[in-house]
């Protein structure tokens, strides 16, 4: 069965457009990831600064192997470029198994 990732990040009112922005930005480099399955980002609604990232993959195998290159990558690890201040000021990343699932009836 799949693992999902949910990356909960502490995001202050005033950096949560940058955040959005940058999601939104990105360059779907996790979409074309072997193993992947799935992505929301999920904004709070009331009473609360989290925002939680959900990224579903097959396996914990093809995780790792994204978060050892295309992650590390676009997340800071090296370059060139001087990276922008973290809209986020904590993250937590959980991990559960898919252990029963469903969907609409066709």
């Amino acid at each position: 069965m799949s693992i999902v990732k949910i990356n909960v990040l502490t995001v202050p009112e005033e950096q949560r457009e940058t955040l959005e922005k940058r999601f939104a930005s990105r360059a779907g480099t996790v979409e074309n990831s072997d193993g992947f399955e799935w992505f929301e980002l999920l904004r709070p609604v009331e009473g609360t600064d989290t925002y939680l990232v959900y990224t579903r993959w097959r396996d914990e195998a093809d995780f790792q192997k994204w978060m050892s290159g295309m992650a590390q990558a676009s997340h800071g690890g090296g370059g060139e470029q001087a990276r922008p201040r973290p809209a986020a000021s904590g993250s937590t990343l959980w991990t559960f198994e898919v252990v029963q699932q469903a969907a609409p009836k066709q």
